[in-house]
């Protein structure tokens, strides 16, 4: 079967109505496990990105270097300086891990990757809160060094279908390696396919000219047209726009507000990635109309809104 688009207006089902019966939080509530001293602007993208598109809330856990940086880049993020490198643990990894799950009963969704970096310490703790998200059946987005952490220990989400993974060419080509797959005489969306069977039917969005999001049984395309400079950072909002669509579908599933139950749960996970692969696309491009070379992520941001209303509009 080859790729397809999916119905918008099914797709559209997913978003919660903006009504004075929903309280805060119903909207949505995003964790973000990233953020070192090298790195504090990936978080602060994937959160933020994630607020933009409307859920309520969003919790960051960083390391100490970085949260005091985080904070002062927007009041909206909650920060939770929790995280150590090895070369700064003052307690073991199991605390720290304690600390950030007390926080998990007040989350949808979890972020894990954006500004991670690969010190041994916060990719073993990385690791010990998915395997903990897992136990309370949370959605997980994985990002950047979260993709590493797969590429080195892909038992932390195989067989979990609640996780997406959002590797760009070459994290892509290096989960393709590790799990023994040959690249060579396969299509792009069908290659994404197999790798996604490969871990158990994780849903997988291959970014690249055409975004394909799979779960290994079938592959959804997204082609919208995004904009031509490719600096750092739009995959931190795309994986704060899938936690929030995820954040919704769980809504869904609950009903939290009156729907048709048109879609089914297994979908959920395609369709919310898809519906953040579009509304990124259409930030870049209408960044990028305005700034051109100039463009800078930041002004991804602003375009959020608008995208999402072409969106609802299309």
């Amino acid at each position: 079967m080859p790729p397809r688009i999916p119905d918008i207006k099914l797709v559209r089902q997913l978003i919660p109505p903006l009504t004075q019966e929903l309280h805060k939080g119903q909207a949505g509530r995003v964790g973000v496990v990233g953020g070192s001293e090298d790195y504090t602007g990936a978080p602060y993208f994937s959160g933020i990105a994630a607020m933009r598109v409307g859920v309520d809330l969003c919790h960051v856990f960083c390391e100490p270097g970085a949260g005091t940086v985080i904070k002062t880049y927007s009041p909206d993020l909650i920060v939770h300086p929790y995280l150590r490198t090895k070369e700064k643990l003052d307690c073991s990894i199991g605390e720290i891990v304690d600390r950030v799950t007390s926080v998990f009963s007040r989350l949808h969704v979890l972020v894990v990757g954006p500004g991670l970096s690969r010190d041994e310490s916060m990719i073993d703790t990385a690791k010990e809160l998915i395997m903990k998200a897992r136990e309370q059946e949370m959605a997980i987005v994985i990002d950047a060094d979260g993709l590493f952490l797969v590429q080195k220990y892909p038992e932390t989400v195989k067989g979990y279908r609640k996780a997406v993974l959002t590797p760009n060419v070459v994290e892509f080509q290096r989960l393709c390696e590790r799990m023994d797959i040959e690249s060579k005489d396969h299509s792009k969306d069908q290659l994404a396919k197999q790798l996604s069977k490969a871990l158990g039917g994780v849903t997988v969005v291959q970014k690249g000219t055409i975004d394909y999001i799979t779960n290994g049984d079938e592959v959804l395309q997204c082609d919208v047209q995004g904009g031509l400079k490719r600096m750092g950072g739009q995959g931190d909002i795309l994986s704060g726009a899938i936690a929030a669509f995820l954040a919704w579908g769980k809504a869904y599933e609950e009903n939290v507000w009156k729907h048709s139950n048109e879609i089914d749960i297994k979908d959920i996970s395609m369709y919310a990635s898809w519906s953040a692969c579009n509304i990124t696309r259409t930030s870049s491009n209408l960044a990028f109309k305005k700034y051109g070379r100039s463009v800078l992520t930041t002004h991804m941001l602003e375009e959020i809104g608008a995208s999402f209303d072409q969106f609802m509009k299309h």
